[in-house]
């Protein structure tokens, strides 16, 4: 079987992945792709996982973890979401490093599937406005008490990335930017599904109705009717137009309120970020979705 977990990052999803694979959840079960309420595994592997920090997992455990996650469906691609797989949002940092558990996690989650094939999915996010809205969201005192030692120019997401890869060669990672999500929405659904480029899905374009103005939506699928045969680079391209003419200001502008947060330490950080994701798109390995 095929075990694909989207791993979030924190602040990039507020579970629209889940929502959207739950919204095509009859569609995708055709091709025996299940995507199982979140009720039924998250809490259990969460579990599950602190319980093999210290232990192999018993013979049978996996088989007694997908009998209470599948409930007697079959499943050829099992689709997991849970952006606290590799920790909750104030361990997210830790000594210059995002996600320092995230190897361990993978490697205790191949323990447990044993035999299986695991993919990770992963969004990343500008640091610039990552760490604020992590801040926001994380139960800390202070921000010195999130970043645990670390310095938010230290912070490179290539460096995870490289470490996941290193540690688990064995295991496929896609990622993406969150910025770049609205415009590629309905291609992270359907890798997720095993879908080909052509499938359309329900939700392809519900992160983009988030950014563009009602009337301007209205307009692009009204376009898309009137072109049907466009390649996914076309529609991207069309998205990326009608945003310039109908994008929602006061969606896509963030207020970035850390104190000491200044402009030129939100550009040196844009500017490493930029440099990071070109570095991210190169390593082997690794299915980067671009626009």
């Amino acid at each position: 079987m095929q075990v694909m977990f989207h791993a979030g990052v924190h602040c990039t999803d507020d579970d629209r992945v889940l929502k959207c694979l739950l919204r095509n959840r009859s569609e995708f079960a055709e091709i025996g792709s299940v995507v199982p309420p979140p009720g039924r595994y998250r809490k259990l592997i969460h579990q599950t996982l602190v319980a093999l920090t210290n232990a192999e997992p018993a013979p049978d455990a996996r088989e007694v973890l997908l009998e209470n996650i599948l409930e007697g469906d079959h499943a050829d691609r099992l689709l997991l979401s849970n952006e606290n797989l590799f920790c909750i949002p104030k361990l997210a940092l830790s000594n210059g490093v995002f996600y320092p558990n995230a190897g361990m996690r993978i490697g205790q989650l191949k323990s447990l599937f044993n035999g299986d094939q695991i993919e990770v999915f992963l969004a990343i996010r500008n640091p610039a406005t990552f760490l604020p809205a992590l801040f926001n969201t994380a139960p800390v005192e202070d921000f010195e008490e999130l970043l645990r030692g670390s310095q938010p120019h230290e912070l490179l997401w290539a460096e995870l990335i490289w470490r996941i890869r290193n540690e688990h060669p064995d295991v496929p990672l896609t990622v993406w930017c969150n910025e770049d999500s609205p415009l590629i929405w309905a291609q992270i659904i359907r890798e997720m599904a095993g879908l080909s480029p052509g499938n359309t899905i329900k939700g392809g374009f519900d992160l983009l109705s988030e950014i563009m103005t009602r009337d301007g939506m209205k307009r692009f699928r009204a376009y898309l009717a009137e072109h049907p045969t466009m390649t996914e680079v076309q529609k991207r391209r069309v998205m990326v137009a009608f945003l310039d003419k109908f994008a929602r200001e006061d969606m896509i502008e963030e207020e970035l309120d850390l104190p000491g947060w200044t402009i030129e330490l939100v550009d040196a950080l844009t500017e490493a970020y930029d440099e990071d994701v070109y570095e991210i798109a190169r390593i082997p390995g690794v299915n980067f979705i671009a626009p």
